[in-house]
């Protein structure tokens, strides 16, 4: 039993973050939450650091330059200090000349700029020395500003399309939507523009290979990472879908509510006993006991932010409410509503499934919270 729970806790965790793409256009990365080959843990821990720029902000790749922006940058401002034509510059970019740019963020140059001038006076030939001398009067020269050395590593590049997500973008060049992020200057938004380049962050370090590690005699062997950590639970015995589900124990919510839950803003999606607490890591809800059919009701009035299905294919549920708190349902069975819904506080959701209990979480933002605190 504690093995459906997980599952069903993880799978309502995954819903959640997906509710949050309709209505935001946030893409929430999932790579972290689903097993299997979606899984690039160690991609992400593998992106280098995007190289320091020069004194003017220039980064140099093989094959093209980037420019980091400074406070109070545009477009046309940056042209001007790198000796480039602005229009130029802005349509490369998708952006209008004069778009106010924030601190940190990277613009792909058109066309390669070279090294900076040499800072001073003014200068005039010595036919006599055969190097350049100092006008009388004017400052001695400094030395010239060299810039960055190009990296020997040539980053792709991306144009954003429409539809696409700093998240859908990561997960299709494998990278870290952080780091992506950190390289480009995005804001923490995330917002991305169409046709923006973005600069793809580069693999650096690989982490060493677990099953290659030497250790000294006696010390023993690292500990193998357990099948169960990246393959599916083996099946097990299951009651035929044709059964009854089992019967609901008589309910009596004061027994098993505890005194957090008085006051609360939503009521119970099912009348039932709690059979398992909220554990923050373990079981990022509630699981309520429910009889086969029994109606599952929306906990407040809200919209129905996204429906989908678990690993197994059990419908789920989630609900967006005001003041950043979003509510899941799992363990159902058939479903009376569709995203995009408007639900009033008790209206159905749809029925319990044969599990015997509905899974139901809290969210304050994209963080569980413990139910018993909001309900009624």
């Amino acid at each position: 039993m504690s093995r459906t729970f997980g599952t069903t806790a993880r799978a309502g965790a995954a819903a959640l973050l997906l509710a949050s793409c309709g209505a935001t256009g946030f893409d929430p990365d999932l790579r972290g939450w689903m097993p299997g080959s979606l899984s690039t843990a160690d991609a992400a821990a593998r992106a280098a650091p995007r190289p320091q720029p020069d004194s003017r902000g220039i980064i140099s790749f093989p094959a093209y330059q980037v420019v980091i922006a400074r406070n109070g940058d545009t477009p046309a401002v940056i042209a001007r200090r790198l000796g480039i034509d602005a229009d130029r510059l802005a349509r490369h970019n998708a952006l209008p000349p004069t778009a106010p740019l924030a601190a940190g963020q990277t613009l792909v140059l058109p066309q390669r700029v070279g090294a900076a001038p040499a800072p001073g006076g003014s200068m005039i030939s010595d036919p006599f020395a055969g190097k350049p001398a100092p006008v009388r009067g004017a400052a001695a020269p400094a030395p010239a500003a060299s810039p960055a050395p190009a990296t020997s590593a040539n980053p792709a590049q991306h144009t954003v399309a429409a539809g696409e997500t700093a998240w859908s973008i990561a997960r299709k060049y494998d990278v870290g939507v952080q780091d992506l992020a950190v390289w480009n200057g995005l804001p923490v938004s995330m917002s991305l523009r169409v046709g923006q380049r973005l600069v793809i962050p580069v693999s650096g370090q690989k982490p060493p290979n677990a099953a290659a590690v030497i250790t000294m005699p006696g010390s023993g062997s690292p500990t193998p990472r357990p099948p169960s950590a990246a393959e599916p639970l083996p099946s097990e015995d299951t009651t035929p879908a044709a059964a009854p589900g089992p019967k609901a124990p008589a309910t009596d919510l004061g027994a098993t509510r505890t005194a957090a839950s008085a006051g609360g803003r939503f009521q119970m999606p099912v009348s039932g006993s709690i059979i398992r607490v909220y554990e923050k890591g373990k079981n990022d809800g509630i699981d309520i006991s429910a009889t086969a059919g029994t109606a599952v009701k929306a906990a407040g009035r809200g919209t129905v932010a996204a429906v989908t299905k678990d690993t197994g294919g059990a419908p789920i549920v989630v609900i967006r409410h005001d003041g950043n708190l979003m509510t899941v349902y799992t363990g159902l069975d058939g479903l009376d509503v569709a995203k995009g819904d408007s639900v009033s506080a008790g209206q159905s959701l749809g029925n319990a499934g044969r599990g015997g209990f509905v899974h139901f979480e809290v969210r304050q933002g994209f963080d569980s919270v413990d139910p018993e605190k909001y309900l009624n």
